[in-house]
């Protein structure tokens, strides 16, 4: 399985609300629920609205189109990190998933998945 590495610095952020958003942005994640307003971005993008604020992840998304009938994508990724002592931080959309790590790790979370067998590009 192929895993391509995003050369950016993410936030993951509160925001008041979505209006100072840069939705035209190469990566940028919203959810909102009842009790917040969330926004992964790119960290020059954050907007000026934010409410908090968590600097300092890097990314990788795992590449091609994941059907939704597949089971079991994630599950082996998170759990070879996790054997590392790597936390994550997951977003799906429709056609993969996203991993975000601390910056710190990312490098070492990048050789754990090269040696299990993963192509990193």
């Amino acid at each position: 399985m192929e895993i391509k590495k995003l050369d950016y610095n993410f936030t993951v952020c509160k925001v008041k609300d979505y209006t100072q958003v840069n939705l035209e942005d190469e990566y940028c994640f919203i959810g909102k629920t009842d009790e917040e307003k969330s926004l992964v971005c790119r960290t020059e993008q954050v907007p000026g609205n934010v409410t908090g604020r968590e600097d300092g992840w890097r990314a990788f998304r795992i590449q091609g189109v994941l059907d939704f009938s597949l089971i079991g994508i994630l599950a082996p990724i998170a759990k070879l990190l996790a054997e590392n002592k790597i936390g994550i931080f997951v977003v799906s959309t429709f056609n993969t998933d996203y991993v975000w790590v601390k910056k710190e790790n990312f490098l070492k979370a990048l050789q754990v998945l090269e040696e299990a067998g993963y192509q990193v590009v």
